[in-house]
């Protein structure tokens, strides 16, 4: 690293990371338009277990519903991107508590994202979260 362009990429280094991180803020808070805010217009959100959500109007639908009666609690850590100019691309692992359905509940996994760089800043194009676990807290992720 060398010069502006070693200062350019810690900073879009530092901007990525920051979007991971108040996407979960915005989730702990229930805040669907700053969570939302954070994607692309054509953004796509892939849960894995329901077909992808794409578009600021279907990501706010589908959020609006999750907070019905549930409550989030992601913790984002170990975050690995590859910048290329406007776009790029990274993994970000989550630790996740939920309360659901009257259950405490506990998680493991990983964010596959792309970025894109939409008017200076940086967007969510996509996100596609991988679960190693999800599971009630009573019953643990052990499988025996």
């Amino acid at each position: 690293m060398a010069g502006s362009n070693a200062l350019d990429k810690l900073v879009d280094l530092e901007a990525i990371r920051d979007l991971a991180r108040r996407y979960a803020h915005h989730i702990w808070q229930k805040d669907v338009p700053g969570a939302v805010a954070l994607f692309a217009a054509d953004g796509v959100m892939d849960m894995g277990d329901r077909p992808a959500i794409k578009g600021h109007q279907e990501l706010t639908e589908v959020y609006e519903a999750a907070f019905t009666g549930q409550v989030f609690q992601p913790f984002v850590h170990n975050h690995v991107i590859e910048v290329g100019g406007d776009g790029a691309t990274g993994t970000c692992y989550l630790d996740l508590r939920a309360t659901m359905e009257g259950k405490s509940m506990i998680g493991a996994g990983y964010y596959h994202d792309e970025y894109v760089r939409v008017e200076g800043e940086w967007k969510f194009k996509s996100r596609k979260l991988t679960l190693s676990y999800f599971v009630p807290l009573s019953e643990g992720w052990v499988q025996e």
